[in-house]
Parts: C-alpha cells; structure tokens; sequence
C-alpha cells in the first residue's frame, strides 16, 4: 500500500491518541469526516493499522520490574524454535519475544511485579519448557525512553 501525507497524518494522529472520534481525527488532519472515515478503514483494511489499545501504566499497576531475558535452546532445529515460540507466548508477564542473531536464540522481556515474581517466573513458567539450555537476565535500571509509534517520517510513496 502506498501512503500519501494525508495517510501518513491520519496515522500519526492515530498513534498517538488512539481514542479520537472520527470527526476531531478529521479535523485534525483537515478533512471532512466522511474522507477520512474511508482512509481510516482503508488502513484497517490493509492491516496498516492492527488494532486499537489503551496504554496502562505499570508502575500505577504495581508492575515495578522490567526485565530482558536472553535464552539459548539446546537446538535450533524449526520444531524447536517453534514449540519454544508456541510455550513463550502463552504467559502474560512475556511483553516482547525476539528470535535474535548471535549469542542467543531468544530475547524476551517480561513486566512483573518485583524480583520474587521474576523468580516465580523463571523457575515456574521458563524453565519448564522443554530445549532451554541458557537463561540470562538483566534488569532494566531506569527506562530512558518508551514509545509505542513508529516513524513515520520517509514513508511517502
């Protein structure tokens, strides 16, 4: 699909309030509704736009640990990384799973509540998957920078 300004304006008023009712997105990117209704479905109907979220704050969930776990299988044979990837998405607390290059098959991160929950986890849920052979883990000090839009910027087609 190609996108032109208005497209690409209609998505980065999208990205960052998901929640706007079609007349103020119309508004906003200086269409009248109807228009803009049609390039909205358009997108939807291309699968540009996936699905519409609300984003809630961990911290106010009591969510306080973010952590990035690498782990290496034994193999990585296609039913292995398959059945790793079908067990893995299973639990909740996985926010993001990689297949990496490198030193590591796998790079997960998981959200949970404190460090007993990571442990829970890890002994609980991770390493009962059969083929792990490594699990490595580092916590995120301080988030830096979080942002769920992508760039848009160099799309016009």
């Amino acid at each position: 699909m190609e996108f032109d300004l208005t497209d690409l304006k209609i998505l980065a008023q999208l990205q960052q309030d998901s929640s706007l009712t079609n007349v103020e997105l119309a508004k906003r990117v200086h269409l009248s509704p109807s228009p803009c209704l049609q390039r909205v479905k358009a997108l939807e109907a291309a699968k540009v736009i996936r699905q519409y979220v609300a984003l809630a704050d961990p911290l106010a969930l009591g969510i306080g640990l973010s952590v990035f776990i690498s782990i290496s299988l034994k193999e990585q044979a296609k039913s292995a990384l398959l059945e790793f990837e079908a067990r893995i998405a299973e639990h909740e607390e996985v926010m993001e799973c990689y297949l990496m290059t490198g030193d590591c098959d796998y790079l997960i991160r998981v959200a949970v509540k404190d460090i007993g929950a990571l442990e829970r986890f890890i002994l609980e849920q991770l390493t009962p998957i059969p083929g792990i052979e490594k699990i490595r883990s580092s916590f995120a000090l301080k988030q830096v920078r979080y942002k769920t839009a992508l760039p848009l910027s160099g799309l016009r087609g």
